[in-house]
């Protein structure tokens, strides 16, 4: 099968979507299927170009995949403003090329990854013309989750106007998948059926990424003192709600037995550091490299993944597959009976979102009855091998692609080179 997709984020981009939309499209190759992959330059989380991607379009050959980047816009301090222009340049950038790649690729599937949304009728424009199923899988509701961090005010008319819009892009596609059980319902409340949408989960490094058994390398590393620490890895933006985590260190600055390690990049990192100044138990780094990955998750004695109140069930944070993987418990910010919470049940403990108070006593709770903490740690793993396999996931969507696109006996209309851009 022929598979063209269009997606904003891709590897080398360590975190969020990237990984796993390189991940999809490696496994595909390796059992056969010819991809085409139309992304932005890497920037995130940094919010920067990588080095190396300067310019124009770039064509690369990767785990047997063709790949071209597109050049976009990417604001350093992202706004809501700027988030529209950023995902609008994306896709004017990502037109001629997904126009051309179905006329000259003739695909029998155009596949798009939301976000961005924006980019996605540029991917239903292209199957049109290739005559190929359009499927949109959503990692997040960009709309809905603008509304639960505050970038957009519900009760403006431009912003009710953005809801319709978001709604009648989804339902201008085939078919449909998602990342959580609740993201699939919320899908079929657009009044898309059921058989149309498929769970398509994000992984765990589960091989990769053990439980460490031995203090982790970081401990000397960084020089942590302290016998515990409560970690936060990943993006710091919006969406997480972050800041409840200074609140809670600076509830449990007695503690002399614990640290809060915040490990991540993003446009909010240096008003969170200004939130912190003065407690000595709250340290910052960079982002890890994806090889020590184990390494790091491994110096949590507890992982903490903050999320804001209203985004719980319209984004499931990517982050958690692999804290779980890593055998740790994880204490989330969710409200009962939402996804995230359903997520960590029997591994870890939901509090409320925006509860310092509830998060500080929960994390000194914790730490100080080893019993439970042992059973949430190996529940924890259980939970991803059981769960979050990265090759179970693959193979079932792989299954359901082919189920659900029947191969096509038409062959391309121009038989030569799909695009004519410099290749790297």
């Amino acid at each position: 099968m022929r598979i063209l997709i269009l997606g904003l984020n891709y590897a080398p981009e360590a975190i969020g979507i990237g990984p796993y939309t390189a991940g999809l499209c490696k496994h595909l190759a390796a059992k056969g299927h010819e991809l085409r992959v139309i992304a932005a330059k890497p920037y995130y989380p940094q919010w920067q170009i990588f080095k190396g991607y300067r310019g124009g379009w770039i064509r690369t050959h990767e785990n047997g995949v063709d790949v071209l980047r597109c050049p976009v816009y990417v604001p350093h301090h992202p706004t809501g403003l700027r988030r529209l222009i950023h995902h609008s340049s994306f896709a004017i950038s990502a037109f001629f090329p997904m126009i051309a790649g179905a006329v000259t690729f003739r695909p029998e599937l155009v596949l798009t990854i939301a976000p961005s949304l924006i980019a996605a009728p540029v991917a239903g424009l292209a199957a049109k013309i290739a005559g190929a199923k359009s499927w949109l899988h959503i990692q997040d509701f960009e709309v809905e989750a603008a509304f639960a961090t505050k970038l957009l005010d519900e009760t403006n008319l431009a912003a009710r106007l953005a809801r319709r819009i978001e709604r009648a892009i989804i339902r201008s596609f085939d078919e449909f998948s998602s990342i959580s059980p609740e993201m699939c319902r919320k899908l079929e409340s657009f009044g898309i059926p059921t058989d149309r949408v498929t769970e398509f989960r994000n992984w765990a490094e589960i091989e990769a990424i053990q439980p460490l058994r031995r203090p982790s390398s970081y401990v000397t590393e960084w020089n942590m003192a302290t016998q515990h620490v409560a970690l936060y890895s990943g993006n710091i933006g919006n969406k997480q709600g972050i800041e409840i985590l200074i609140e809670a260190a600076e509830r449990l600055r007695h503690r002399d037995d614990l640290t809060f390690v915040i490990c991540g990049e993003g446009p909010n990192r240096a008003e969170l550091e200004a939130r912190a100044s003065g407690l000595t138990n709250v340290r910052f780094f960079d982002l890890q490299p994806k090889e020590r990955l184990g390494e790091m998750l491994g110096l949590a004695t507890i992982h903490l993944l903050p999320q804001k109140a209203d985004a719980a069930d319209v984004v499931l944070p990517s982050k958690l597959t692999n804290m779980l993987a890593s055998g740790r418990p994880v204490i989330v910010t969710a409200a009962p009976g939402t996804g995230l919470a359903r997520e960590v049940e029997g591994c870890g403990e939901a509090v409320p979102p925006g509860d310092a108070l509830r998060l500080a006593n929960a994390i000194g709770e914790l730490l100080d009855n080893p019993e439970t903490w042992s059973r949430f740690a190996a529940a924890a793993r259980e939970r991803a091998e059981a769960v979050w396999s990265r090759g179970q996931i693959l193979e079932r969507f792989t299954r359901r692609i082919e189920e659900r696109v029947p191969p096509r006996s038409a062959r391309r209309l121009i038989d030569r080179k799909w695009l004519p851009f410099k290749k790297k």
